[in-house]
């Protein structure tokens, strides 16, 4: 539960700052990828600094293509504390690799885009 003090954001307002949908959001928590939310007197979910931070780097995991079972599998790593660091790690290594690999063919398929557009522009050049 929060402070008083401490400043809060509606759901709306933390999915806009995220880059997720409200609905998103709120299937984040449900699947069991975000700890269940401080809700206000009225019961409206209401987050957190910390709550931001958490779902910018779920946004973040998930934008780099890691899939939502290894999401999940690290949040419940995260939720047991420091005894799961290396297991973390491990889980981390492995995406970035797969992120790496990610990488390598982008950079192919850009070289290919590459060459064709100066191949086009040649062409149209000589017309």
């Amino acid at each position: 539960m929060h402070t008083p003090a401490e400043i809060t954001v509606t759901v709306s307002e933390a999915a806009g700052r995220v880059g997720l949908s409200t609905h998103t959001l709120r299937w984040y928590e449900q699947v069991g990828l975000v700890a269940p939310v401080a809700r206000d007197s009225a019961g409206r979910r209401r987050y957190t600094d910390a709550d931001i931070g958490w779902l910018t780097l779920l946004t973040r995991l998930r934008r780099t293509g890691m899939p939502v079972r290894d999401m999940r599998r690290y949040a419940e790593l995260a939720r047991q504390g420091d005894d799961t660091l290396l297991d973390r790690v491990a889980l981390f290594e492995q995406h970035r690799a797969r992120v790496l690999a990610q990488i390598d063919e982008l950079r192919e398929d850009l070289a290919v885009l590459d060459f064709k557009i100066d191949a086009y522009r040649q062409i149209a050049g000589d017309r």
